[in-house]
């Protein structure tokens, strides 16, 4: 059983920046393709970026040049930076990861492993 945990989130103001992870254990070998989401407030959940194992990237229009998606695999962990934050950015962050390509990525019922999430905050 892979289990995805998210950390990094908090509150922080307008401009500055985070740095979410999510570190994957248990059976890894065969995930091809993972992916950040999140949901708001009063929203449906979105995709925000997606890395796939063949080190595609994918972001949605409104964090392209913001937000940057990268791996450590020696270390099993994803990772978010978040740059320029703004309000509207404020959301549960959600890890998401599945054994076959995702199309399209941000197809949330496409990934069969999520994380519990966590809370990032703009003010």
């Amino acid at each position: 059983q892979v289990q995805l945990v998210e950390s990094g989130g908090g509150s922080v103001q307008a401009g500055q920046s985070l740095r979410l992870s999510c570190a994957v254990s248990g059976y890894t070998n065969t995930y091809y393709c993972m992916a950040w989401f999140r949901q708001g407030p009063g929203k449906r959940r979105e995709g925000v970026a997606t890395l796939g194992n063949d080190g595609s990237i994918d972001y949605t229009n409104s964090v392209k040049g913001r937000f940057t998606i990268s791996e450590d695999k020696a270390k099993n962990t994803l990772y978010l930076q978040m740059d320029n934050l703004k309000p509207e950015d404020t959301a549960m962050y959600y890890c998401a990861a599945d054994a076959k390509a995702v199309a399209p990525w941000d197809w949330i019922g496409g990934y069969t492993s999520w994380g519990q999430g966590t809370q990032v905050t703009v003010s």
